[in-house]
């Protein structure tokens, strides 16, 4: 039976709380707050509970949900050859508005979708949502809503969308506040020999860069260091109709749009009222 608790106040929070761990061991799902919006929840080490969350939201195993950990030394537990850097960056925004996306322990036991051997993690900076993952541990969360429409809010509004596919719905109030626009948490790829944001939102470059200058912003390509060829011959401009691609170094990137006729793939204008991509806590 799906229940709502108003966890503003302490005996329904203690309640919810407490059939929000109950409902998480018996694999199913539940929806609480976080620092950015609202998410559903279920155990991260349940192929069958994370079946469901996706089957609630109505995505498929390409899009795995990110985990949400109670605590920053569950960062080992979980990732390896995590780097100097991508510490740095959890000591720094931990709790908070940051995704690291890391190689995943290969002797777990889990079954997120189809992460190619990786894991996004973040500890948000929420109280209901640390009390929730300290007695479940981590769990797998997306924003609470069906593919395709608005992330909750409230837990309120994510029962609309996703109605009794949900065991328990956490009510906090509103996430972010009132009348604030909903952002996601940055995420950086952490897997490779440079950090890369591959999606902005609560933390800055600016912020990430305090900490790790050497931070690649979204799209940033860095220098390819090569040495040059004996007498390389002048780069000349593309002529009329020459693709752009054949005409650019490698490496680097146009400094304007490809004319038309160019091989470059422009992405294309979304459709009016056609949904932005929903964010995930």
């Amino acid at each position: 039976m799906t229940t709502t608790y108003n966890c503003t106040t302490d005996d329904q929070r203690a309640s919810g709380l407490e059939h929000a761990q109950r409902a998480i061991s018996e694999k199913k799902c539940v929806v609480f707050p976080t620092d950015t919006v609202y998410g559903i929840a279920a155990d991260a080490f349940s192929p069958q509970a994370v079946t469901m969350l996706l089957v609630s939201k109505g995505r498929s195993r390409t899009m795995p949900p990110p985990v949400l950990i109670p605590r920053i030394n569950a960062l080992d537990g979980l990732a390896t050859d995590v780097s100097a850097d991508a510490r740095k960056l959890a000591e720094a925004f931990w709790p908070g508005g940051l995704t690291l996306i890391l190689h995943a322990q290969p002797s777990l036991d889990w079954d997120l979708g189809e992460t190619k051997g990786t894991v996004a993690l973040r500890m948000p900076a929420d109280e209901i949502a640390q009390e929730l993952l300290t007695l479940t541990g981590p769990l797998a969360v997306s924003s609470a809503n069906r593919t395709g429409h608005a992330p909750a809010q409230t837990a309120a509004a994510a029962r609309e969308q996703l109605a009794d596919s949900v065991e328990v719905y956490l009510e906090g109030g509103f996430r972010p506040a009132e009348g604030e626009a909903a952002v996601p948490s940055t995420i950086v790829d952490a897997t490779g020999p440079r950090l890369r944001v591959v999606r902005n939102g609560a933390v800055s470059l600016d912020q990430l860069r305090e900490h790790v200058p050497g931070v690649l912003g979204l799209g940033e390509i860095p220098m390819a260091e090569e040495e040059p060829a004996e007498e390389e011959p002048v780069q000349a401009q593309p002529a009329a109709g020459e693709s752009a691609d054949e005409a650019t170094p490698a490496g680097a990137l146009p400094a304007e749009p490809a004319a038309s006729g160019s091989s470059a793939v422009q992405p294309a204008a979304p459709e009016p009222g056609t949904p932005a991509r929903n964010p995930q806590p």
